[in-house]
């Protein structure tokens, strides 16, 4: 049996579930107790970033500091909570575009900066699987550097440069760009324009898989 040509690389919160706005409740409450508020455009800021980073910028607004452990550990709590009282919603397409490329024998792996914990979290609510996982604490530099889609290339034996990257913020889109992936963005709450090596669409409900890979369906 020959070695695939190919692999898929997803990221997980805003692509293929709406985390987004269990963060924006988890943060909003941590604000509260910082003695801060918190808008969408405050959320915007952190997208595809790491809790380390999210952290630094939820400090950068309090006007009753706390530790940065500390306040990472209500972060957490919070949205871990959330999740598993009520689940957390997937995003349209997202089950069938697993579905087609599972169909199409491509290896692949979900790419987050979210903490192991939350990831896990995920995966337990929603039942997705995958043939590699990757998040923050498998890395020293979270996205938008390469290294997370480096590693998961690695792990699924593609050369990057032969590897999908599925997207949905500017901070991601850059990771696997500079890793070299070939990658598609499907925006969630901020804008991305199209450019060369990226192709942009809606939803996830654009694209398919066979196995050459991700495409655009027709129409989409």
């Amino acid at each position: 049996m020959s070695e695939p040509s190919t692999a898929v690389l997803f990221d997980m919160d805003g692509l293929l579930i709406d985390s987004e706005p269990l963060w924006l409740e988890a943060e909003t409450a941590v604000m509260a107790r910082l003695g801060a508020s918190w808008s969408e455009n405050d959320q915007a800021q952190l997208l595809g970033g790491s809790l380390e980073r999210s952290v630094r910028y939820l400090l950068s607004k309090a006007t009753r500091p706390a530790p940065p452990e500390l306040i990472g550990q209500w972060l957490m709590s919070g949205v871990l909570e959330r999740v598993r009282r009520g689940g957390v919603p997937v995003q349209p397409g997202a089950r069938e575009l697993l579905a087609a490329v599972r169909q199409a024998g491509l290896p692949h792996a979900l790419v987050t900066s979210s903490e192991r914990s939350f990831m896990d979290a995920v995966l337990a609510s929603t039942g997705m699987r995958f043939d590699v996982l990757v998040c923050a604490q498998d890395v020293t530099a979270t996205k938008p550097d390469p290294e997370p889609y480096l590693l998961a290339a690695k792990l699924v034996d593609v050369d990057p440069g032969d590897c999908f990257a599925l997207e949905d913020s500017a901070n991601g889109v850059a990771s696997a760009h500079a890793a070299g992936c070939r990658v598609f963005a499907v925006p969630s709450l901020v804008p991305i324009p199209p450019a060369p090596g990226r192709t942009v669409v809606r939803s996830l409900l654009d694209l398919t898989a066979d196995a050459g890979g991700i495409r655009v369906k027709p129409g989409g």
